[in-house]
C-alpha cells in the first residue's frame, strides 16, 4: 500500500536536496513520478537547493487541485507512481487531505517535505495537517546550527535586520539576495533561547562590539 510521508525540518535542514534525491532515485528504478512545489526561493515552478541543484516542478497555489490533476493524467494514459511535495507547509489543509486521499485510493506514494513551524513559532497549516495525517512525519537528520552552536530548532525573520515576530505568515525572503526589495527581509534559524530573547547573529555580533560589554572604559 501507498504512504503519505511527511520530512520535516527547519531551514538549511536539506529538505529540497532530499526532496530531489528522492525524485532521482525512484526515476533511477524507473519509476514515474510528479514534481510539486510552491513558492520556491528561485522561482515559479522549481525546487532548488541551496547546493545548486534544481529541477523543473509543477507550481501549487491555494485553488491548485491535486485530485484533479492526477486523475486525469491517469486517464489520459499516464503513469504516476509517486508524488514529490516540496514547500508543503504552504498548501492548504484540503490540499493535504487530497494527497492523504491519493495514497490511498490511487495507491500512490506521496512524500511531502515542509518547515513545521512558522517565524512565530506557529505551526503552518499545511504542515500541521501533514502531522495530523501522515502515515509516517520523519525529523531530517541534518542538524541545522543556530549562531552560537547549539542545535538552531526555530525558523526567525528579520526585516531590515531587525528580528519581528508579527506579520504575514508568507513572505518570500532570502537573505542571499542582495537585491531584494524594501523592506529586505530575511531568514535565520535560531535555538529557542536566542528566538526567544530575538538574539540574532547581527544582533549578536552588536552587542559583542557595545562598550556596554567590553572590560575597560
Amino acid at each position: 500500500m501507498a504512504d503519505l510521508t511527511f520530512y520535516s525540518g527547519t531551514m538549511d535542514s536539506g529538505k529540497s536536496t532530499l526532496a530531489l534525491q528522492v525524485d532521482h532515485n525512484h526515476r533511477a528504478r524507473s519509476r514515474q513520478g510528479r514534481v510539486f512545489t510552491s513558492r520556491d526561493r528561485a522561482g515559479t515552478g522549481v525546487i532548488s537547493s541551496r547546493l545548486g541543484l534544481s529541477v523543473s516542478a509543477i507550481e501549487v497555489d491555494a485553488d491548485f487541485d491535486f485530485w484533479g490533476y492526477v486523475v486525469h493524467e491517469l486517464t489520459h494514459a499516464q503513469r504516476i507512481d509517486y508524488i514529490v511535495a516540496d514547500e508543503a507547509q504552504f498548501y492548504t489543509t484540503s490540499q493535504i487531505d487530497t494527497l492523504a486521499k491519493i495514497a490511498d485510493e490511487l495507491d500512490i506514494d506521496v512524500f511531502c517535505f515542509g518547515i513545521l513551524t512558522d517565524f512565530r513559532t506557529r505551526l503552518f497549516e499545511g504542515s500541521a495537517r501533514l502531522v495530523e495525517l501522515a502515515d509516517r512525519v520523519l525529523t531530517l537528520q541534518v542538524e541545522t546550527l543556530c549562531w552560537c552552536g547549539s542545535r538552531a530548532t526555530h525558523n526567525a525573520r528579520t526585516e531590515n535586520g531587525v528580528m519581528v515576530t508579527e506579520g504575514d505568515v508568507i513572505v518570500v525572503g532570502d537573505v542571499e539576495d542582495p537585491d531584494r526589495p524594501l523592506p529586505q527581509v530575511g531568514y535565520e534559524v535560531l535555538c529557542r533561547r536566542h528566538h526567544r530573547r530575538r538574539l540574532t547573529a547581527a544582533a549578536a555580533q552588536a552587542a559583542a562590539m557595545s562598550p556596554d560589554v567590553l572590560p575597560f572604559d
